[in-house]
């Protein structure tokens, strides 16, 4: 069972695997004698979530792309289980050899990490070798019509007017879009009522249907309500627009200028894989996430391709599990 990570602790860790990664380019490392045949079998790759979710449909565009590139198939398993945990503790568990790899949503794997440290089977510092970040999902701010704010500052207006009244649903307790109403509430100053469900579908019913007011969803999921006009898009998470929504402003631009949130899905292996294999990989992964029909495939799915070094990938880990963890620990925040 995993010891509760420091801030410390967690940078110190991720950065000595960034950093070895680092001497493998500059030569370095042991001889690549992996990266000369790898692979010579099929790949498992493990998608911790149900078929058919971003993350499957992320998975299968990535395992379709390895296999093209290196050569032999990348095949995706589907486990899920504990909002994406039980399949990552069985990657940080596997055999390093490149053979068993985790497509994972790590906004979830790391607010899991920093909301129950005991019961998470895997460690974020030490668990896993980075490979890359593949791609990001933007959220927005959703109402139902009947609210009367067209903007995230009458929304705020709002909701400081009506502590505690103002509902905002959720895809659960711990979700990205939970803690993103955390965020929300801490940068604005206001107290809304949080309303969890069991997953993104049944929130998003229930707000069309406005038995809840707002939500802080994924675009893809919420994109089809806006375009529909059952749903008012006042804001999403990110620096700039999102090319599908090219109509709806950022938060920066509507009153809340340091709101960045989007759920991030790399690719990763069990710690202890060998440099050149993870060498390998990223190298294949730059390839594939500069190619126009790769970004064109993702973006489709509402996610942006981005390629990142295993050592960039590192410290995006870092400062995605801080941020959560610093949110946590300020809002008092706990899953009972």
């Amino acid at each position: 069972m995993p010891s509760v990570i420091t801030f410390s602790g967690l940078r110190r860790s991720i950065l000595a695997a960034g950093l070895a990664t680092a001497g493998l380019a500059a030569g370095y490392a042991p001889a690549a004698h992996a990266a000369a045949t790898y692979p010579d079998k099929p790949v498992r790759l493990v998608v911790p979530y149900a078929p058919g979710g971003a993350t499957d449909v992320i998975g299968r565009v990535i395992a379709q792309q390895l296999s093209t590139h290196l050569g032999q198939q990348f095949i995706v398993e589907n486990r899920a289980g504990a909002g994406g945990s039980i399949g990552a503790g069985q990657v940080a568990k596997s055999t390093p050899d490149g053979y068993t790899l985790l497509l994972g949503a790590f906004t979830s794997h790391t607010i899991n990490a920093a909301l129950t440290p005991q019961t998470t089977p895997f460690d974020i510092a030490n668990s896993f070798s980075y490979v890359s970040l593949v791609g990001t999902v933007p959220l927005v701010f959703v109402t139902h019509p009947s609210v009367p704010a067209t903007s995230l500052t009458e929304l705020i207006a709002l909701a400081k007017s009506k502590p505690d009244s103002l509902s905002f649903a959720s895809a659960g307790t711990g979700s990205p879009q939970h803690l993103a109403t955390e965020m929300f509430q801490k940068q604005t100053g206001t107290k809304v009522l949080h309303v969890p469900y069991k997953g993104s579908g049944p929130a998003l019913t229930d707000l069309v249907g406005g038995q809840v007011q707002v939500m802080i969803d994924t675009v893809p999921a919420a994109q089809a309500q806006i375009k529909a006009g059952n749903l008012r898009a006042l804001g999403t998470t990110t620096a700039e627009r999102v090319a599908s929504l090219p109509d709806t402003p950022t938060a920066g631009e509507t009153g809340l200028p340091d709101f960045y949130v989007s759920s991030m899905f790399a690719l990763a292996a069990p710690a202890d894989t060998p440099a050149d294999v993870i060498s390998r990989l990223s190298g294949a992964l730059e390839k594939i996430l500069n190619e126009q029909e790769v970004k064109d495939s993702l973006l489709a799915q509402g996610a942006i391709a981005a390629y990142t070094t295993p050592e960039e990938t590192s410290k995006a880990i870092i400062n995605e599990y801080e941020k959560w963890a610093t949110l946590i620990k300020e809002s008092n925040i706990s899953v009972e």
